[in-house]
């Protein structure tokens, strides 16, 4: 019997440990990472780069649809590409983190950018983490995870992620504030805020370790493919 190859959502706020995660998860299992946030923010860098502001709605849309955004390599040294221009290292800055929150609220960069995670992920066999993967994306994914944590434990995460990488111009408030009005945004945009699945398993990963959250998740897709193997054993 050939092993089906599942399609993983996790979804949930800024700075929960999605990307994190997701990523630990696709190297267990051999499956394709894809940060759908990387991708928004893909559009958000192209779109500071160019001098385009945000409320220009139209032509931002039309720089998404357009755009030919990448993920290449595999999970440890995955490269996003934009164009054909490597800006792996230039999407981790505050100012595209808070214009990537801005994109995402506008409707035709969200159809375009949806349209390609389909594709990318239709086979199957990927790990795919953002904020409407298992609500729009993805609805009929085998496995949902909605991951979560108090806006206290997210913005002290990615304030030291910052730290690690020399950014170090806003304090742990600051970080904490931008995280919230983040939050506001993502689950009062009107197309595809920000919301937990109905069939999604919750996750508070506050007071957790990522190797905690990996095993947990680990359990469950054991859990969705022993279904499968018992589906499999009745037909037989």
């Amino acid at each position: 019997m050939t092993e089906r190859r599942l399609i993983i959502a996790i979804d949930g706020p800024a700075g929960a440990g999605k990307s994190t995660v997701a990523r630990l998860l696709a190297k267990r299992l051999g499956y394709l990472f894809i940060s759908t946030g990387a991708m928004y923010r893909a559009v958000a860098w192209k779109a500071l780069n160019d001098g385009i502001t945000l409320d220009n709605i139209d032509r931002t849309g039309r720089l998404a649809a357009e755009s030919l955004i990448e993920l290449k390599g595999d999970v440890d040294a995955m490269r996003l590409m934009i164009d054909g221009r490597d800006i792996t290292e230039e999407i981790n800055t505050p100012q595209v983190s808070q214009a990537a929150s801005k994109v995402s609220t506008i409707s035709a960069v969200r159809r375009a950018l949806v349209a390609r995670q389909q594709e990318m992920g239709r086979e199957g066999g990927v790990v795919m983490e953002g904020r409407d993967i298992g609500t729009q994306v993805f609805p009929k994914a085998h496995v949902k995870i909605y991951l979560d944590a108090t806006s206290e434990a997210r913005s002290k995460r990615r304030f030291s992620e910052d730290a690690a990488r020399g950014i170090t111009d806003t304090t742990q408030d600051q970080m904490k504030a931008e995280i919230e009005e983040r939050d506001y945004r993502d689950i009062s945009r009107t197309d595809s805020p920000l919301v937990q699945a109905e069939d999604a398993i919750y996750i508070d990963s506050s007071t957790m370790t990522i190797d905690e959250v990996v095993e947990q998740i680990m359990e469950i897709i054991a859990r969705e493919k022993g279904k499968d193997s018992n589906q499999y054993l009745q037909r037989c």
